[in-house]
């Protein structure tokens, strides 16, 4: 994607933003639709789930291939959502912090009311891709609202809310293993344990650009509770996701595949814990955009121990 960004951030209205009509840019914006990696944070744990050998019920590669392309869509959307919610929370907040003052409700480009009825619109869109899934996994995208709802509180009253946005963020995975397997077991608990810790590590690692702005405005974070020990906390975040992966793996009987492919993406995460460095934003978020590339080496070796 080209186009320019301002400091220490990945927000870009140049590119193929600037070729939107006016009206529709800010809108764009809101929804993040110039940083896909937020898409593909949310949809990689979903895929994880489906890729799973393990996972019973349906098991034909159509079926396969059906789910992952209405997960690539609902993740697309409904992170879209997430992000209006969230800047209708934060927007006197963002206002406050140089890496998000330019977003369309902090700087004025659109209203509260304009951000309403954009959220309605995609979360309608959302339940139509949601009704295409059986009832297990319908009820648990219900349930997930009240997340996507809260996460952004939760900077107001606990230093943990990159825990609050694994949990968030990372219902993908239950969802993608319930569309495919239609039962709950102790293989989705360790996948959904593996993508709340994995996205613990790297949001804390995000949040590391912004502590000058949330210690000043009083915001709280995990980036601030653990800077001063950035690299064994998200290191010990990494390898217990690294751990709970190989586990869902064991539980679902994946194949030998499966396990070369996951231990390399499990060593790319601690050379990145060893190397995380809170005081260099730039450096912090080429870490944290590079999660995508590892997201998709795991769901790589989820497809690997299926096709072994």
């Amino acid at each position: 994607m080209s186009g320019t960004a301002t400091p220490h951030t990945d927000i870009r209205s140049t590119g193929w933003i600037s070729r939107l009509p006016a009206p529709l840019r800010p809108y764009a914006l809101l929804a993040r639709l110039d940083r896909p990696i937020g898409t593909w944070l949310l949809f990689l744990p979903g895929a994880w789930g489906i890729l799973l050998p393990g996972t019973g019920g349906a098991t034909s590669p159509l079926e396969r291939v059906r789910l992952l392309v209405l997960f690539g869509i609902g993740s697309l959307v409904m992170r879209s959502a997430g992000c209006v919610v969230n800047d209708m929370w934060d927007r006197d907040i963002d206002r406050q912090v140089t890496r998000t003052a330019g977003r369309p409700l902090a700087s004025g480009a659109l209203r509260m009311r304009h951000a309403a009825l954009f959220l309605l619109l995609l979360l309608l869109i959302g339940l139509s891709i949601l009704l295409q899934l059986n009832l297990l996994t319908q009820l648990l995208g219900a349930s997930s609202l009240i997340l996507v709802g809260l996460y952004p509180l939760a900077k107001r009253f606990t230093w943990w809310p990159q825990l609050v946005m694994g949990f968030t963020f990372g219902f993908g995975a239950p969802m993608g293993y319930a569309a495919m397997a239609d039962r709950c077991d102790m293989t989705q608990v360790l996948l959904y344990s593996a993508t709340i810790l994995w996205q613990l590590g790297f949001d804390t690692i995000y949040g590391f650009q912004d502590m000058d702005d949330d210690a000043r405005i009083g915001v709280k974070s995990t980036s601030l509770l653990w800077q001063g020990r950035a690299r064994e906390f998200v290191g010990v975040c990494y390898a217990a996701a690294g751990l709970a992966f190989l586990g869902a793996g064991f539980l679902a009987h994946t194949g030998i595949g499966f396990y070369p492919v996951a231990l390399f993406c499990i060593a790319l995460l601690l050379k990145q814990a060893v190397s995380v460095n809170p005081q260099d934003p730039r450096l912090c978020l080429i870490q944290f955009r590079a999660n995508r590339d590892i997201g998709v080496g795991f769901a790589l070796a989820c497809l690997a121990g299926l096709v072994w």
